[in-house]
């Protein structure tokens, strides 16, 4: 439980310092592209503010997951974690969406012979601030993530790198504006544009991971082979079958029947599930959830090459 809680404080501690970077950049872009006349700025402010949201999800989200396990929820709360990272993929896919639609709706005005504004210094220099902020973010919040195994604040942490996507997009776009002239003002929602894409494949590759584990997907191929080969090398663990995964947040869950000799005493069989146990949580963590069936092999058992 105290390991759990410090993996919930490390969370949102991380969140927190990402809430309050966003709170600056967001306003200082909002301003920049807005006294600038950058739409790519604008767009990129947006962006920023829907990080606010999903900051919230995750803490939220962590403050239900962290609670102990009790009769309406036996497997803890982990699903909750689940949950705020499948949020955060369709903030990630709502915020490309608006983005996109932002600049083919500049693209088109400017196609038809519409004039844009050309862009101030302080909207490239407010890209220029983004960019290396949020990839710092990024870096310090994915580290934490994968220290931690936590799902939801590598999604989050995305969310922070997909805000230097389109922060990159947005100065290659500002600068090409100020530096070749008032014709390729084009460029500024050119790049919100092509930055979206990139936003949506983030999106896609944080969504459905998440969604499958709400789903209560089994444990990769490669997870399961291993699964088979550590009850395999347990001396007492003749065969197994009905072998059974599933990932509840950071934890797994899984599920096996395991055949010992009949002969053997009960206090034997225990010590072979005992032996079993401790190597899955070798590899799969000390929070796993193991639960092993005990089973007769009988000589019937034997002869069918069960």
């Amino acid at each position: 439980m105290e390991k759990d809680l410090l993996r919930s404080y490390e969370a949102k501690k991380i969140t927190l310092q990402g809430f309050c970077v966003n709170a600056g950049l967001t306003f200082f872009k909002l301003f920049a592209g807005i006294y600038g006349k950058s739409g790519a700025m604008v767009a990129d402010g947006i962006h920023s503010l829907s990080d606010f949201f999903t900051d919230l999800v995750v803490l939220i989200g962590f403050k239900f997951t962290e609670k102990p396990e009790d009769e309406c929820h036996n497997y803890g709360h982990d699903k909750y974690e689940t949950l705020a990272t499948v949020i955060v993929s369709v903030f990630l896919a709502v915020a490309g969406l608006s983005i996109l639609k932002s600049g083919i709706t500049s693209l088109m005005s400017i196609i038809n012979g519409s004039i844009a504004p050309r862009p101030g210094l302080i909207a490239l220099i407010a890209a220029a601030i983004s960019i290396v902020g949020k990839e710092l973010l990024y870096r310090f919040t994915v580290n934490v993530g994968q220290k931690i195994n936590s799902s939801a604040v590598i999604a989050n942490a995305w969310h922070h790198r997909s805000d230097v996507f389109t922060s990159i997009g947005t100065f290659i776009g500002i600068g090409g504006s100020i530096l070749l002239g008032a014709k390729w003002t084009i460029l500024d929602p050119l790049a919100s544009v092509v930055v979206s894409i990139f936003i949506f494949k983030v999106a896609i590759n944080i969504f459905f991971p998440a969604i499958n584990e709400l789903l209560e997907s089994s444990l990769s191929k490669k997870e399961c082979e291993h699964i088979r080969t550590i009850i395999s090398s347990c001396e007492g663990a003749k065969d197994y079958h009905n072998l059974r995964t599933r990932r509840i947040g950071s934890k797994v869950a899984i599920e096996v029947h395991i055949l010992v000799d009949q002969h053997v005493s009960i206090t034997t069989a225990h010590d072979t599930v005992t032996e079993v146990e401790e190597e899955l949580k070798k590899d799969f963590g000390q929070n796993s959830i193991i639960t092993i069936h005990i089973e007769p092999l009988t000589s019937s058992d034997t002869e069918k090459g069960v």
